[in-house]
C-alpha cells in the first residue's frame, strides 16, 4: 500500500519543496502540503491536518515531514501524530527535512512505513556532502 506523504512546514517552504520535486521528477508529486502561516492558530492547523489524515483509511500509512524540530509546524505535526496514533492510524514523523528527503519519500512511497521512514532519514544524511575542493589542489 502506498504511503501518504505530508509536508508540515513554515510557509512557504512546503510549497517550495513540492515545486522543486515537480521540477526534478517531471510530474506533479503525490503529497499534501500544509504551509503554516506565522499567525495561524495551532489548534485550527491541527484539526485541518487531522481532517486530511482521516480522509484515508487507518491501514494506509502516513509519513509527515517537518522543517524544524521544536518549531510551531513540528509541534502541530507532533499533536497530529499523537492523536492519529490514538485513533489507530499508522503515522511517522521526521523533522529536519531537506530536498533529498522529499525526493526519497516520493520515489519510494511503496516501501513499508517503518522502512520508508528510515530510508528517507538516511537519504537526508547522504545528501549532506562537503563539496569544498581538496586542500592539496
Amino acid at each position: 500500500m502506498k504511503t501518504r506523504l505530508a509536508l508540515v512546514m513554515h510557509q512557504p517552504l512546503g510549497s517550495a519543496f513540492r515545486d522543486c520535486a515537480q521540477h526534478v521528477l517531471g510530474r506533479v508529486p503525490d503529497l499534501q502540503v500544509f504551509d503554516i502561516e506565522p499567525d495561524a492558530p495551532p489548534p485550527q492547523q491541527t484539526e485541518r491536518i487531522l481532517a486530511w489524515v482521516r480522509e484515508g483509511s487507518a491501514d494506509q500509512p502516513i509519513l509527515m515531514l517537518c522543517d524544524l524540530y521544536g518549531a510551531t509546524p513540528f509541534n502541530i505535526a507532533a499533536q497530529v501524530l499523537r492523536q492519529s496514533l490514538g485513533e489507530g492510524y499508522m503515522i511517522h514523523l521526521l523533522t529536519g527535512t531537506n530536498a533529498c528527503m522529499v525526493l526519497k519519500a516520493l520515489t519510494e512511497q511503496q516501501e513499508n512505513p517503518e522502512s520508508l521512514s528510515e530510508r528517507v532519514r538516511q537519504g537526508a544524511l547522504r545528501g549532506i556532502v562537503n563539496a569544498d575542493p581538496p586542500l592539496d589542489c
